[in-house]
């Protein structure tokens, strides 16, 4: 730490423009991010008056101050949300959220437009509807237009070379475009109705049907209205169950409840006056004192630094600095944003809604992280700890017959399950079959990495299976030095049952059988489950990926590139095989002659 009366001067000469200031610690990392209206005054407030014990520890560990000078309070903000995102200092409130959030895509450019999925940046030609809080949400819903309105979802290089229609058309889920089982105008009229629906004008679509219904009833096309009738049904059915409706609105509704050094924030996403769904965030508090205006304006900054920013976001709690985050707000959008936290009508509903969400979240949570002690405090107990463990992790080795190896290390905390923090780890240079081999391997890379960066070593390191496994996490310790973690190998009982496990414990002589309703035996089998469950999802990936490009890496004169665009253009490797050799040339990339040779290769294979 740089002495008190040192940083005094440096700050001393900073500016009284607005702009951001950084605080780095002895290793030149940031441990604080904050913007001022006036940097020299802001900045020599720390060394200058009493400040909480949060504070006081941070300015202990501040070796360095930087400041970058903005033209606004405005562009602060929004430098500061973008710093913190990136360095997620220890000293702020950090939003620990950084996936792009999906949409709804009409390729509305083509002929016969396809509606898909899309997360990333919107740079495609045609029309984008979100975004959605979850991919669970957008699927929903394309299952919902699938089965009213029938367009098409497939890609583009699927759709130019069906020959005949596909699967969907004989279920009744798309109208068979690509082979002209449907003509253009009528394909047109379901592409336009599914994004009248999509912009929440259900109503008018219901009352569109009810006349083509009735006119082809009259002209005594029973089929057709009949296939109008069950559209409208469908169509009645979503309203009802649209339990947020409206006939306008953008909006996102966001509500903030702190209680035992828990913040939980749910977000509920507004678009056309319809629920497009909700999200939760738990966002990572520096200390326990944290008030839930100073919590919605740090999520606030960070969560639209990088998202869709609506005309009006409705709050519980009016966030601090809301001035210059509404300027900053305005700014990224290019237009006018209103804050809002005294609503009513239809407002007040959804306000309303969101808090009565996100209380029955927030007690949840904190239920589960009782729930957690408990079991942490037997496991304590039963193995008869110093204390009860604040970091968990296990490891797991999964493979096919001693194929696409892997293994994976999972994260428990105080708090549960710490997905970020999950690893994998694809096994090299071991013989197939060897789980000794492919443990240490893990093992080794896992803390070695771990040892170099300074990161947290967990207090107990449990390893699926018995006494063999154990020694191998024993030799790699010892090899590393560390002796501060508590090993256990987790061996199953007879026939695999679950509760009659058996536990070897590293320094112990004699193994432990823990009774069957034991909380601690419980959290054990949690965390060797989620270990074995998280190594078999990636040992399948490697599989899947080993058994689709094995054969095409054989062809000579067949790069990657080429490879993704024959699998891309024939939807896998079965369709590569049947194709011939003019529909392969016809792939981006691909020659006669280098068609000619991959087609030879499967006729002699």
């Amino acid at each position: 730490m740089a002495e008190i009366e040192t940083l005094k001067k440096l700050v001393a000469g900073f500016p009284t423009q607005p702009g951001i200031y950084r605080m780095l610690n002895a290793k030149q990392e940031i441990i604080y991010v904050g913007k001022a209206r006036n940097l020299r005054k802001r900045t020599t407030s720390y060394f200058t008056k009493a400040h909480g014990s949060r504070i006081q520890q941070m300015v202990m560990n501040i070796e360095n101050v930087e400041f970058i000078v903005t033209d606004t309070e405005a562009q602060a903000l929004l430098l500061e949300s973008n710093l913190i995102k990136k360095h997620k200092p220890r000293y702020n409130i950090v939003l620990r959220d950084d996936k792009s959030y999906p949409y709804i895509y009409m390729s509305t450019n083509k002929e016969y437009p396809a509606i898909r999925f899309h997360r990333g940046a919107r740079k495609g030609k045609g029309d984008y509807f979100g975004p959605y809080p979850s991919a669970g949400a957008v699927r929903r819903s394309l299952q919902l237009l699938q089965k009213v309105f029938k367009v098409r979802q497939c890609d583009e290089s699927y759709f130019k070379n069906r020959r005949r229609p596909c699967l969907q058309f004989q279920i009744d889920r798309c109208t068979g475009p690509c082979t002209g089982e449907i003509s253009q105008p009528d394909y047109e009229r379901d592409v336009n109705d599914s994004m009248e629906f999509l912009r929440g004008n259900s109503d008018k679509l219901i009352e569109k049907r009810i006349a083509l219904m009735d006119a082809a009833a009259t002209d005594q096309e029973y089929e057709a209205a009949a296939t109008f009738r069950d559209q409208i049904q469908m169509l009645r059915r979503i309203t009802e169950q649209q339990y947020i409706s409206g006939k306008q609105g953008n909006a996102d509704v966001i509500v903030v409840l702190v209680e035992g050094g828990i913040a939980c924030v749910v977000v509920f996403y507004i678009r056309h006056g319809s629920s497009l769904g909700n999200r939760y965030f738990y966002p990572r508090l520096p200390d326990k004192k944290r008030s839930a205006s100073e919590i919605i304006s740090a999520f606030i900054q960070q969560y639209y630094s990088n998202r869709e920013i609506p005309t009006e976001i409705i709050t519980n709690e009016k966030p601090e600095d809301a001035g210059p985050l509404t300027a900053m707000l305005e700014l990224q959008r290019e237009g006018k944003v209103q804050l809002k936290q005294q609503v009513r009508g239809q407002r007040r509903k959804w306000l309303e809604m969101a808090q009565k969400n996100a209380v029955i979240q927030l007690q949840s949570k904190l239920t589960s992280q009782a729930s957690q002690r408990k079991r942490l405090q037997n496991l304590q107990q039963s193995l008869k700890l110093e204390s009860p463990p604040a970091r968990m992790e296990c490891f797991d080795i999964s493979h096919s017959s001693g194929e696409a190896t892997v293994a994976s290390c999972v994260v428990f905390t105080e708090g549960g399950p710490d997905n970020s923090q999950y690893r994998r780890f694809n096994i090299k240079g071991v013989e197939g079959g060897d789980d000794y081999g492919a443990l240490e391997q893990a093992i080794t890379r896992r803390y070695t990495r771990l040892l170099k960066e300074e990161q947290a070593l967990p207090d107990i390191l449990f390893i699926d299976g018995g006494k063999g496994q154990l020694n191998v996490g024993q030799q790699v310790m010892l090899s590393l030095n560390i002796s501060e973690i508590t090993l256990i190998g987790v061996a199953k009982g007879e026939g695999r049952k679950a509760g009659l496990e058996t536990l070897f414990i590293s320094g112990k002589p004699d193994p432990i059988i823990l009774p069957a309703d034991s909380p601690a035996l419980l959290l054990i089998q949690q965390i060797r489950d989620e270990a074995h469950r998280f190594a078999i999802t990636g040992q399948r990936k490697q599989l899947q990926k080993a058994r689709t490009e094995s054969t095409l890496q054989s062809i000579p004169g067949l790069g990657p590139k080429r490879r993704q665009a024959l699998l891309k253009h024939f939807g896998g490797i079965r369709g590569v095989k049947a194709a011939s050799t003019e529909d392969l040339a016809k792939v981006n990339g691909i020659s006669p002659k280098l068609a000619s040779k991959i087609s030879d290769y499967y006729q002699s294979n």
